[in-house]
């Protein structure tokens, strides 16, 4: 699980989580002359607790794991993702039903005096917790800043021109290139001219290097969200999903999107380039 593919929406979604855990310990009833009765916590009420912290909480799992998967795995035709959120929905949904009628129809509860109970501490925080929590889980896909990456990709250390030599990185050519220090082609040969400067570089054979079109200069990038890379034949499917978090090198750019290479050598393009990071 990569949890730099987190997004805010998810840091959200963690958040309520959290704060419907600690909801769950306290008194779901509240009434006068309640001094002396031990008010029972959601985890004294199975309904309850089945029905609104246990189904929050499942369903901010399902929603975080999704998100952090490679490969989203699906249940009758839906991802985790999506019944995560129908789970948060249902949580903040009873959660309503039990604020507006905490007793369930019942005034007496367990000698209580006066009309009936209210709704407890418990109850209230577990309402706000449900709310944001599918409030965060609707509005992440929708939302642009909410789908901005939890955690910032992390600068690299030394980032290697395109073809220059490998610094246990990727994007090296191949071998054969000149060590630095060394100079460029043989001693002069005899006969020839005393002070004569040995051969210049252009003239020498190089290795094949394939260059960037145009003014382009290759630069190391992330993304803020996971995103597709297609084959550069056109083909729809995608050949690789670029995570948040992990440096990919541009070496082209075709148009608006870029031809981008894997950490495995594997090249495609990337279409959607909005928002990337530059290294």
């Amino acid at each position: 699980m990569n949890i730099r593919s987190l997004t805010r929406g998810d840091g959200v979604v963690i958040g309520a989580a959290v704060l419907l855990f600690i909801a769950s310990f306290f008194a779901i009833y509240s009434a006068d002359g309640a001094e002396g009765v031990d008010l029972p916590s959601a985890w004294g009420s199975a309904p309850l607790l089945m029905s609104v912290f246990l189904a929050g909480i499942i369903g901010a799992a399902l929603i975080v794991v999704a998100h952090g998967l490679p490969q989203v795995p699906k249940v009758v035709g839906l991802d985790l993702g999506q019944f995560g959120v129908a789970f948060t929905v249902f949580a903040a949904w009873s959660a309503l039903g039990n604020v507006f009628d905490p007793a369930g129809g019942y005034n007496n509860l367990g000698g209580l005096t006066g009309s009936g109970p209210d709704a407890g501490t418990g109850a209230v925080l577990g309402l706000v917790a449900t709310l944001i929590l599918a409030g965060g889980a609707i509005a992440t896909p929708l939302v642009p800043a909410l789908k901005v990456a939890l955690l910032p990709a992390p600068k690299p250390a030394a980032p290697q021109p395109y073809g220059g030599q490998p610094q246990g990185g990727y994007g090296y050519p191949g071998a054969g290139a000149q060590q630095p220090g060394q100079p460029y082609g043989a001693q002069p040969q005899p006969g020839q001219p005393f002070g004569g400067q040995p051969s210049q570089p252009q003239q020498a054979p190089a290795p094949q290097v394939q260059q960037p079109a145009g003014d382009f200069s290759p630069f190391w990038f992330a993304v803020p969200v996971p995103r597709p890379l297609y084959a550069e034949d056109g083909s729809p499917t995608p050949i690789a999903e670029l995570a948040p978090g992990t440096w990919y090198l541009a070496v082209e750019q075709r148009g608006p999107s870029l031809v981008a290479q894997t950490q495995d050598g594997r090249r495609g393009v990337l279409q959607d380039t909005s928002g990337i990071q530059r290294g």
